[in-house]
């Protein structure tokens, strides 16, 4: 690849490692993979714990972990002004070209945008998650969102539906929202070398009202509020031989725990798209899910997140779900788990994703350069007293800006060395190989 195409990129999110999720695994994935095309990438989060700094992770994958601490759900407190000038240094430090901002209640995303336009970069926005529209939270998210997605260049949700939701939300432009959903794995989430007995069926989740009992065992992992309530009917229908709850699933079990099972129960109500069942599914697990969000996607190309041959779908109702349940049970002997897998290699890839989203920073990248008052004019929108406010508000981050650049210039910052591993060292992000996390150096 030639060094006119070689994009900069900053990813930008509260969230990432050694906090675990499923934007931390998109993140570092894309990451890996958009660093064999030969990209550079930089990784910004804020400190986890004594981990501050500056550390490499494989691949040469370079995270700044800014010292600024979490208040609330890993989320940093919002500050408005206060991280530009270290976000200042870095993008100048590495050179960045475009800024790449993740998940919408995520506060040093929201700066991160404001900042880098400010300063004249293109920036790209990826919604990972679904919200509503009339709790109090929601209204507030969705003015802020607003504000922040006026000056964007390009966006990116992970399904049809979570488009037509940001869409709503934010008052963005269809046309410069993509879609691109999320993958997995593969070399990481295998199937058990010998297909499981189904003398007796184990489902990964739970719901067991009027399912044969005699018949299935359920295995419950994660934690949560709801946690003591399960455990509450779990002992009242006596049910401690066939409900087991792990709690928190560290990640590096979690392909462990999904071979032990036939059938992967996902009951969300909400989902924008639900990377556990590509897990599971690549584990070879038949999936039975509620019909809702992003697992069946609108798309006339694609109807579901998986093919109707490998989920089950549902009503968010329990009569429903028990349906779903006892169809997937008598389907079962029908699925082998090594055929399924090699089914996921072909349908979702992380290599395929970041090619796709390749082709969003170049669209980004193409957009047309515009001064302060041409800015200020994409907010008058966003309603009679929040646009006056947003415009306020870029305004005086312009001249901090301004007032930064006279106080440290450009040239007065030292531009970091690019460096990258040779592929042939780094066998492991050859296609169909693991990309699974390892710290190089702290």
């Amino acid at each position: 690849m030639g060094d006119q195409k070689r994009h900069k990129i900053l990813m930008v999110s509260d969230f990432f490692y050694p906090n675990f999720g499923g934007v931390e695994n998109h993140i570092y994935y894309l990451s890996q993979c958009l660093l064999k095309l030969s990209h550079k990438v930089v990784v910004l989060t804020h400190a986890y714990g004594n981990r501050s700094g500056v550390r490499y992770m494989t691949g040469g994958l370079k995270v700044y972990y800014i010292p600024w601490k979490p208040f609330l759900m890993q989320n940093t407190l919002p500050t408005f002004y206060g991280t530009l000038p270290i976000m200042r240094t870095i993008l100048i430090r590495e050179k960045i070209t475009l800024v790449h901002g993740h998940q919408a209640f995520l506060t040093l995303c929201h700066e991160a945008l404001m900042h880098a336009r400010t300063m004249g970069y293109k920036v790209v926005f990826i919604d990972h998650s679904l919200y509503g529209f009339a709790d109090v939270g929601s209204i507030h998210m969705n003015k802020v969102l607003q504000f922040t997605l006026a000056d964007v260049s390009q966006a990116i949700c992970v399904s049809h539906t979570s488009k037509e939701n940001t869409v709503l939300r934010s008052g963005l432009p269809p046309e410069k929202v993509f879609v691109i959903p999320n993958a997995v794995d593969t070399a990481m989430f295998r199937p058990a070398p010998e297909k499981l007995s189904q003398d007796e069926i184990v489902i990964d989740s739970l719901y067991m009202n009027s399912i044969p009992q005699d018949l299935v065992r359920f295995i419950v992992g994660g934690d949560g509020p709801k946690r003591v309530r399960l455990e509450e009917m779990r002992e009242k229908n006596s049910l401690l031989d066939r409900v087991e709850m792990l709690g928190t699933v560290p990640h590096a079990r979690v392909q462990s725990v999904l071979i032990s099972g036939h059938i992967f129960l996902n009951s969300s109500l909400t989902e924008a798209f639900c990377i556990a069942i590509l897990e599971a599914a690549s584990c070879g697990l038949l999936t039975v899910s509620t019909r809702v969000g992003g697992v069946p996607d609108a798309c006339i190309f694609r109807c579901f997140v998986l093919p109707n041959d490998m989920i089950v779908l549902a009503e968010p109702d329990p009569s429903d779900m028990v349906r779903a349940i006892t169809k997937a049970i008598s389907i079962l002997p029908k699925i082998d788990p090594q055929v399924m897998h090699l089914r996921m290699k072909k349908l979702y890839s992380w290599h395929d994703v970041a090619k796709r989203t390749e082709i969003v920073y170049d669209r980004a990248l193409g957009c047309p350069n515009q001064n302060l008052i041409d800015r200020l004019s994409r907010y008058l929108p966003c309603g009679s007293w929040a646009s006056k406010l947003f415009c306020l508000v870029m305004i005086i981050d312009f001249l901090f800006c301004r007032l930064l650049q006279l106080w440290q210039p450009t040239e007065d910052i030292e531009e970091a060395p690019d460096f990258s591993l040779p592929n042939s060292q780094c066998s492991e992000f050859k296609e169909g190989g693991s990309l699974r996390s390892r710290r190089v150096s702290s």
